[in-house]
C-alpha cells in the first residue's frame, strides 16, 4: 500500500541510506535485551503520533512517555512483529493495520541495558486505542505533528549529570530522552519542525524520572 501524501517526504527520508546511517543516538552494544518500538503516525493531513503514558509502578522507565514497545520474544521473526505484538498487548492495535514505512537502526538503552529497534509505521485509525492492562500502560496520548512542532511545546530537558536533551511539555506530560530523541528525529526528517527556543532549558519533572532510579533516561 502506497505512503499517504502527508507522510511521502519522511518516508523518502527513511529510505535514503545516508539518513538512515546517522539515526543511532547511542551506540548498540548488541548484548542487552532486544526490544522495539512503534511510531505510529495516521494517514490524516495533519498526522498524528501515538504514544503510551507508561504505569508508574513497572520496574523499567516507570511514570514516562514512550511509544508503545517492549522486548522481543522468542516467536517473533523480526522489530516489526515485536513493535505491533506489544502495541496491542498495550493499547488495543490490530498489528494487521500497521503499515511499514521503515525499521531503524538498533540504540542502546545504557542504564535498562535494551537494544532497541524503533518501527516507523502508519495507519487509517478506525477505532480509538486504549490501555489493555492499566498496570502496564496508564493512558493513550495522541498528539497531532502540529502540536509536536508548535514551538511553545517545545524545550530541552536537563537532568543532573547528564547532557541537556530535546523534550516537550504537553498537557500535564513531559515528553524527553530516546522517546524525544526519535520525536525529534520524526519531526525533521518528515519535514514538520519549526524554529524554537533552544534556550529554554527546564528540568526533567520528579514524576517522569523512573522511580527505582531518579537518575535514568527513558525509553
Amino acid at each position: 500500500m502506497s505512503v499517504p501524501p502527508a507522510l511521502a517526504r519522511l518516508a523518502s527520508a527513511l529510505s535514503d541510506p545516508a539518513v538512515r546511517g546517522g539515526l543511532a543516538n547511542r551506540s548498540p552494544t548488541f548484548g542487552g535485551s532486544r526490544s522495539a518500538v512503534l511510531v505510529l503516525l495516521s494517514d490524516a493531513q495533519d498526522p498524528t503520533v501515538v504514544f503510551t503514558e507508561r504505569a508508574r509502578t513497572l520496574r523499567h522507565h516507570g511514570g514516562q512517555v514512550s511509544f508503545p514497545g517492549g522486548r522481543a520474544e522468542p516467536g517473533d521473526p523480526d522489530a516489526l512483529s515485536t513493535a505491533t505484538r506489544e502495541a496491542r498487548e498495550e493499547v488495543g492495535l490490530d498489528p494487521r493495520a500497521v503499515h511499514l514505512i521503515a525499521t531503524l537502526p538498533m540504540s542502546t538503552l545504557a542504564v535498562s541495558q535494551f537494544d532497541v529497534i524503533p518501527v516507523v509505521g502508519w495507519w487509517h485509525p478506525d477505532r480509538e486505542l486504549e490501555p489493555v492492562d492499566p498496570r502496564e500502560v496508564a493512558s493513550v496520548r495522541i498528539w497531532p505533528v502540529s502540536a509536536l512542532a508548535d514551538p511553545r511545546n517545545r524545550v530541552r530537558a536537563r537532568h543532573p549529570g547528564r547532557t541537556l536533551g530535546p523534550a516537550w511539555q504537553l498537557d500535564e506530560l513531559f515528553i524527553w530522552g530516546f522517546t524525544a530523541f526519535l520525536t525529534q528525529t520524526l519531526l525533521r526528517l518528515g519535514g514538520w519542525e519549526s524554529p524554537w527556543d533552544e534556550d529554554r532549558v527546564v528540568d526533567v519533572p520528579p514524576r517522569f524520572r523512573s522511580p527505582e532510579r531518579q537518575d535514568q533516561s527513558p525509553a
